[in-house]
């Protein structure tokens, strides 16, 4: 891919960087709200809180970690950091795929299933997965957070191949 201009490539920086830590702190107001509901006092204030996580999910929280997915690749494919050049990008790749996926099929079904116990007026079942996929989650968003600005670990095999041929 040809390299991003310098203004396309700070706007996407920008784009990418919002909706990486608008979804870290989206994934924290999940937490935040799967403790809630499974230490609720009643079944109506369980209802809420399940309802509002059902809300955050299908509004925000898929769009924002495909969003953050999408950009992270195009800046990586349209500058120098390369997909596959670091170590650190390629472990943010990876990362973000398996959680953006979780996120939509484990952690989105369980929110389903939790909205469906509300709707039709059952008890909720077991939330450890409301509890336990944000927890991760978060764990696994401050990481590459981290990675993100320390960049550590240098080049891969093929970024190494590609940075001797670049200074021949």
């Amino acid at each position: 891919m040809r390299q991003l201009t310098r203004p396309v490539r700070r706007g996407l920086l920008v784009v990418h960087v919002v909706v990486s830590v608008g979804w870290l702190g989206l994934t924290l107001g999940m937490l935040a709200l799967g403790i809630t509901g499974s230490v609720a006092d009643s079944a109506e204030e369980a209802g809420a809180v399940y309802r509002s996580m059902n809300v955050l999910g299908d509004w925000l929280l898929i769009p924002l970690s495909l969003l953050s997915l999408t950009s992270g690749i195009v800046l990586s494919l349209g500058t120098p950091w390369g997909l596959a050049r670091h170590r650190w990008v390629y472990v943010k790749f990876w990362l973000t795929l398996i959680t953006t996926a979780a996120t939509a099929f484990a952690l989105r079904a369980r929110i389903d299933a939790a909205m469906a116990d509300v709707v039709a007026g059952r008890p909720v079942g077991p939330t450890t997965d409301l509890i336990l996929a944000p927890s991760v989650s978060l764990g696994i968003y401050t990481f590459l957070t981290a990675i993100s600005v320390i960049k550590p670990w240098g080049l891969t095999a093929r970024g190494r191949r590609f940075r001797a041929i670049r200074h021949r």
